[in-house]
């Protein structure tokens, strides 16, 4: 009998150790199961993160594009070539806004001509000499341009040389005179205006284009230059239509008196150049 208890008793505790050591570990298990499902559902139950905003889809992002993209059309360069009643000529242009360009540009043109006026025979030369610059001005946005601007430098006018042949009658300021044979009148004579003029231009055409590379421009206006100034200087001797009484055309007052008169007469004849007409056609590529 103490046999058989000792034996069952035996068989209880090595049933135990083994039992004992599983639950413990199965527990375990499931205590760490419920840990790891307990903070899923923390982690889940939090609220979402919002997305971060795009700096770059910003209002304040998008208002310098916005205005980079509205300054996109300054500082475009064309160039240009031209005839018009100032001479051929070349001009370039930088685009400032899409309505306003800055031109520039110059003039040159060059004519010998003889003429005849009061018996006095002279050989001209024309000179159209000239350097412009404008603010171009689209109201519409393209084509039909109003250009105020300056003549910088006008160069424009004639010179001359004046000579009457021996025996040949002449006057000066409304005097009659004859050349003598022996010291014949010759002299020279220029004309000229201001040297810095307003203009006033409108036409059409953009040598700054905004969707393709050539441009045809036309402009019509005038150059405000002011009155023409004659100057006449003779040499020589001018005698009295019998040939007496001679006196030096360099020297003597009379004589030089009707120079200043016969220089007024010549103002006032070219007196309408004062408004230069201007009429312009020529061709641009825009870079």
């Amino acid at each position: 009998m103490r046999k058989t208890n000792w034996i069952c008793n035996t068989l209880l505790v090595s049933s135990l150790s083994l039992i004992l050591p599983a639950l413990g570990s199965a527990r375990t298990n499931d205590d760490s199961t419920k840990a790891e499902a307990g903070e899923a559902v923390a982690v889940n139950s939090q609220p979402s993160a919002s997305p971060v905003p795009n700096s770059m889809d910003s209002p304040e992002a998008q208002a310098p594009r916005q205005a980079r993209g509205g300054n996109r059309e300054a500082g475009m360069i064309g160039v240009g070539v031209r005839l018009s009643t100032l001479g051929a000529g070349a001009e370039v242009a930088v685009s400032l806004t899409r309505s306003l360009n800055v031109r520039g540009g110059f003039n040159i043109f060059q004519y010998s001509r003889g003429f005849n006026h009061d018996g006095i025979a002279y050989k001209g030369q024309l000179n159209l000499r000239s350097g412009e610059a404008h603010l171009d001005w689209y109201p519409f946005g393209h084509g039909f341009h109003l250009s105020p601007g300056l003549l910088v430098y006008n160069g424009n006018g004639a010179t001359a040389t004046a000579s009457v042949p021996g025996n040949s009658t002449f006057s000066l300021g409304g005097t009659t005179y004859l050349s003598d044979p022996a010291n014949p009148i010759t002299g020279t004579g220029k004309l000229d205006f201001v040297k810095v003029a307003p203009t006033a231009l409108f036409g059409f055409g953009n040598l700054v284009p905004r969707s393709r590379h050539f441009a045809v421009n036309f402009e019509m206006g005038a150059v405000f230059q002011g009155s023409p100034r004659t100057k006449l200087n003779l040499t020589g001797n001018a005698c009295d239509t019998t040939g007496a009484n001679c006196v030096s055309a360099s020297t003597d007052p009379n004589v030089l008196a009707n120079v200043v008169a016969e220089q007024t007469k010549l103002d006032n004849k070219l007196s309408p150049f004062k408004y230069y007409p201007v009429i312009s056609f020529g061709f641009g590529y825009r870079f």
